[in-house]
C-alpha cells in the first residue's frame, strides 16, 4: 500500500467544508465523501467552526455578510498575490547584485 499523502487545508478551506455542514444540515460522512477528504478531520472542523460561532455570539459578533466575506477573500487573494511580487522582486534584486559583482572590471 502506497503512504499516504499528507494535505495541508487553508483555514478558508476549513471554514467552508464546516460550514458546508452547519447550513446545509447533511451529515458530516455526506459532505467528507463529495469533498474527498476524512470524515474525522471535517467532524474536527465542524466542532471547531460552531465553537468559533458560540464564543462570536457570546461576545455580540455577528459572521460577515455574504458580500464583506466576498471583499475579505478578494483581498486575501491579492494580498498573496502581492507577497509573490515582493518574493520575486526580492530574488531578482540578488540576482541582479550578484551578477554585478561578477561583472569584469568590478571590484
Amino acid at each position: 500500500m502506497p503512504p499516504r499523502k499528507r494535505r495541508s487545508y487553508t483555514a478558508e478551506y476549513k471554514v467552508e467544508a464546516a460550514h458546508r455542514v452547519i447550513d446545509s444540515g447533511r451529515t458530516i460522512s455526506e459532505v467528507a465523501r463529495e469533498l474527498g477528504i476524512d470524515a474525522g478531520m471535517l467532524s474536527v472542523w465542524v466542532k471547531d467552526e460552531r465553537r468559533r460561532i458560540a464564543a462570536a455570539e457570546a461576545h455580540g459578533d455577528t459572521p460577515l455578510e455574504a458580500a464583506e466575506l466576498a471583499e475579505l477573500q478578494r483581498l486575501r487573494r491579492q494580498v498573496a498575490e502581492l507577497e509573490k511580487d515582493n518574493a520575486f522582486l526580492v530574488k531578482a534584486s540578488a540576482y541582479f547584485a550578484a551578477m554585478q559583482k561578477n561583472r569584469p572590471g568590478s571590484l
